[in-house]
């Protein structure tokens, strides 16, 4: 497995790239609300990124994918496909993933909304997907291991009764939109790859209501869980560093200064 290190010069390209990629998640919001299909959700994110960002949406035509974004609704794992039959309603969940390409590089970055006023096991599900993510986040640095980061994440679902997908993974990215490493959302700590400074990764934990399992539809792209119970994600696009990690798509709407840089 050959794992490529970024140089300085990537390392910018790939910052410029991730923060295309949050402003989309910024821009979005407001427009998620009940009464919009995911085709229209769709249509707007691929207009900023084409016309605003002067970029290219990785998903659109990649292995046939035939949309520029993935929306995820409710117990959909990922790669939802936008559709104009598909109404959000009040209590949806949806994970939007968006990855835009800028001068060759991807920045690729997901978080969920919640569509007016979701259930108590939909906003708590939400919350600790996010925490996941944090969690595995603080585990990074160089020296660390990728099991730490699997490790992190699938302490935190089990301890509040979740699940952790198992089929899909977090991936290398750059140049490429998906490279090695793998990473896997759990295991143990201490196993698996050593991290170096100059790697850049996604880490994108699944977390599901109920079984970690999930079913592939005849669409080829959709992945939802196999007791249709409801399914969370975030991602972030990150570079590991000596002495600990930098978000290459953080947010303004989150808090991140409790991570070593």
């Amino acid at each position: 497995m050959t794992v490529s290190l970024k140089t300085p010069d990537e390392i910018e390209k790939m910052r410029v790239a991730g923060r295309l990629a949050a402003d989309v998640l910024m821009m979005i919001g407001p427009f998620v609300k009940a009464g919009v299909t995911t085709e229209e959700l769709d249509r707007i994110c691929h207009d900023y990124i084409v016309n605003e960002q002067q970029a290219i949406p990785a998903p659109l035509n990649y292995k046939g994918f035939p949309k520029s974004i993935c929306t995820s609704v409710n117990h959909v794992v990922c790669h939802g496909i936008p559709s104009d039959k598909k109404v959000l309603k009040n209590g949806d969940i949806i994970n939007i993933d968006i990855t835009v390409i800028k001068d060759g590089y991807h920045g690729d970055t997901s978080k969920m909304f919640v569509v007016g006023e979701g259930s108590v096991l939909a906003n708590r599900l939400v919350k600790v997907t996010q925490e996941c993510l944090y969690r595995a986040l603080a585990t990074v640095k160089a020296g660390s291991r990728t099991g730490d980061i699997g490790a992190a994440i699938q302490k935190h679902a089990e301890a509040n009764r979740f699940s952790v997908v198992r089929e899909y993974c977090g991936h290398g990215i750059g140049k490429v939109f998906h490279e090695e490493p793998q990473i896997l959302h759990y295991g143990k700590a201490g196993e698996g790859l050593t991290l170096k400074a100059g790697m850049i990764f996604t880490i994108e934990p699944m977390i599901n209501a109920g079984v970690w399992q999930t079913k592939l539809l005849p669409d080829g792209w959709t992945a939802v869980t196999k007791d249709h119970k409801l399914s969370a994600q975030w991602e972030h696009t990150i570079l590991v560093t000596e002495t600990g990690v930098e978000v290459l798509t953080a947010r303004p709407d989150e808090d991140l200064s409790f991570l070593q840089g």
